[in-house]
């Protein structure tokens, strides 16, 4: 393959994401944005850290739902332990897949292990959701992981883009997609110029270090940039160099609904799934907690529950 971009263009949408706490941890959410819900079938993407913990740290995201989309949390440094209403119970390292396709409604938790808490250690990747197609809502939960040895890395001179999921420059991630995706994570040593897969329709770039330059304009760390479907991108490093997340596919003939931990084609789903929640049955309800993780979660507040018919 070549390098070489033939034309460059300009984002059609630039997001600067907002930051949130997560509980003591602030991640940067850059989907769903004012500007942008989706990017292809992506509709949630949080940069999680750069972050150091000194003595006993660590993240702690208790038992939640999910239904109607997958998960996919790569990481960068350090790791997360992954248990879900499945009964999977993963660890997962950096340059890993872990991705849970919630389907008609999983239940997980992330937590960093016991093991690492008693030593200084960081953390820093990100997590996204893919919308499942409207016909795909009510599948089947599953987990899949996959070692970094499994995902394909596609390599030229200054250039290193590692394939998480779906399809690009003639490769194929082993991960099980429900729609035409493709996420890449690409390092760019200084100056060095790459182009943009250009078969997808919808295409973002989500600078992770470092700064690239596109059609004459500066991109620094923690922008998002979206661009017409169509037009061929030229994207070239900064003295520094980049570290660059690209994803997108198809977009989804059908709008979607998010609130909260929950994606869906249709308000009343989401509203079943909600009222499931709340009611805290594990045995007969459609959520289960995971097996090992089952002494709490992640409840509904009253504040939460009044802005789903509003939103």
């Amino acid at each position: 393959m070549s390098w070489n971009p033939t034309h460059d263009g300009t984002p059609e949408t630039l997001i600067i994401p907002r930051a949130r706490d997560i509980g003591g941890f602030e991640v940067r959410r850059a989907l769903p944005a004012p500007q942008r819900q989706m990017v292809g079938p992506f509709i949630f993407f949080d940069q999680m850290g750069p972050a150091e913990f000194i003595t006993e740290g660590g993240i702690d995201v208790r038992p939640h739902p999910h239904i109607g989309l997958g998960t996919v949390t790569y990481l960068y440094q350090g790791e997360f332990e992954h248990r879900d209403s499945l009964g999977t119970h993963q660890m997962i390292y950096p340059g890993e897949v872990n991705w849970m396709t919630a389907g008609r409604g999983v239940t997980h938790s992330e937590r960093t292990s016991a093991s690492t808490r008693k030593t200084r250690h960081s953390l820093f990747g990100v997590q996204t959701w893919i919308a499942l197609p409207e016909d795909r809502e009510d599948m089947a939960p599953d987990f899949e992981h996959h070692g970094r040895e499994a995902l394909p890395v596609i390599s030229d001179s200054g250039v290193e883009a590692r394939l998480i999921l779906g399809s690009a420059y003639g490769q194929t991630s082993p991960v099980t997609m429900q729609s035409e995706t493709f996420y890449l994570d690409v390092t760019l040593q200084p100056g060095r110029p790459w182009p943009l897969p250009d078969e997808h329709e919808d295409r973002g770039l989500y600078v992770i270090q470092g700064s690239v330059e596109i059609a004459g304009e500066t991109y620094e760390a923690g922008r998002m940039m979206i661009f017409r479907p169509g037009d061929r991108i030229g994207v070239t490093a900064g003295p520094q160099g980049a570290r660059l997340m690209a994803l997108g596919g198809a977009t989804l003939g059908e709008s979607r609904y998010i609130w909260w931990n929950f994606v869906s084609s249709s308000k009343d789903r989401i509203e079943e799934a909600k009222e499931a929640w709340k009611a805290a049955d594990w045995k007969n309800g459609p959520f289960r907690l995971p097996p090992g993780d089952e002494s709490e979660h992640i409840p509904i507040s009253p504040e939460l529950d009044r802005t789903f018919r509003r939103g």
